[in-house]
């Protein structure tokens, strides 16, 4: 007896259903492969959280988990905050939490609390305290080298008569020490050390706030450079110096390849700055967290162990950065298509860019 029209479609859809629930791993086990995950950034004060990290982060998770949702908060430089919108995501039911901690000591709470509620925490950025499951940042203290060459360098015989002005991160952050660290070990003996300040929030603000102070106690004669440990703290320094009425800046350092810090380099108001491949940094932050709201360990991703204060032997990725000065934009951050030729050359820079090899 032959079968029916509507058995043999029946049969036929059947079939479909099943090639398609294989493809995908199954009903229920595919509706398992998604699950939120928390992105905490610390501030809007620094550029490249809202514009380059946390789109970064997003997008890799999307590729690497497509059911996966994203909760994100920013933390506005408040402790206080960022602690409430941990526990807030703890509550909401996120399986694994990418932080940049906006202060890493009084975090440890929060950290403990997302470890007991069974929610593994990668520390983004920066080596937070407490029961962290794994660490995705930079080689903190070659930063912190690349700026105190390249000082030294730039620099050049005015070493040996005029002063270093240094402008250093926000002591909550341990990276700011491993900066300052790192600049020091590189001009250990090389430079003399007129000033140093730590500078709360990395910003341009206090930055300019400490380098008038360094000019009234110094005299804007004797400052031959500024180690200043990002960009923001870069055009502090630079508008305090302009201020005074310095026509010839001495080199100032930066970090994080800002696009307007780039533009002050072809301008030859900034020295140079650090670039830290954010996409790297993203792309493996990512994969740790995915890895981890599987159920999986975060050494599947991991390249190094770290320690922290609390912590030993933390599974983590640590990056390596790069010097970039006038002469090596095309050859990083533009080969990179971080930013494009005429995203760089306004055309007030127009002439700068051609003088460093970057138009025609």
């Amino acid at each position: 007896m032959r079968p029916r029209v509507w058995q043999v479609l029946a049969a036929l859809v059947a079939g479909l259903m099943t090639m398609s629930q294989a493809a995908c791993g199954g009903g229920e086990e595919a509706d398992a492969e998604g699950f939120p995950v928390g992105l905490l950034l610390p501030s809007r004060s620094v550029p490249r959280w809202e514009h380059s990290d946390r789109p970064l982060i997003e997008k890799r998770l999307k590729d690497l988990c497509p059911r996966c949702t994203v909760e994100y908060a920013n933390a506005e430089n408040d402790a206080d905050r960022q602690r409430q919108q941990v526990t807030t995501m703890i509550t909401k039911g996120v399986k694994v939490l990418i932080l940049d901690a906006a202060d890493t000591r009084a975090l440890r709470s929060s950290i403990r609390e997302a470890h007991q509620a069974g929610v593994p925490v990668v520390a983004y950025d920066r080596l937070a305290e407490g029961p962290i499951s794994g660490f995705v940042s930079f080689d903190g203290e070659q930063v912190g080298r690349l700026q105190g060459e390249a000082l030294v360098k730039a620099m050049g015989e005015r070493a040996k008569s005029k002063q270093v002005v240094m402008l250093n991160g926000d002591p909550t952050s341990p990276n700011a020490a491993w900066y300052r660290k790192g600049a020091l070990s590189a001009m250990a003996g090389k430079v003399k050390i007129g000033r140093s300040y730590d500078t709360l929030g990395w910003s341009a603000g206090n930055a300019h706030a400490h380098m008038s102070a360094a000019i009234a106690a110094l005299g804007p004669a004797r400052i031959g450079g500024v180690l200043a440990a990002n960009d923001e703290m870069a055009a502090g320094a630079i508008a305090a110096l302009k201020s005074a009425g310095v026509t010839k800046l001495p080199p100032i350092t930066g970090q994080d390849a800002e696009l307007d810090a780039v533009r002050r380099i072809i301008d030859g108001e900034q020295y140079m700055t650090v670039y830290k491949p954010f996409g790297k940094e993203a792309a493996a932050a990512a994969a740790m967290a995915v890895a981890l709201g599987r159920g999986e360990d975060a050494d599947t991703v991991a390249t190094t162990t770290t320690d922290s204060p609390t912590t030993r032997g933390i599974p983590s990725v640590l990056l390596t950065p790069s010097t970039v000065t006038a002469r090596t934009i095309e050859q990083t951050l533009v080969k990179d298509d971080l930013y494009t030729v005429d995203e760089i050359c306004t055309r007030n820079l127009r002439p700068a860019c051609q003088k460093a090899g970057l138009t025609q």
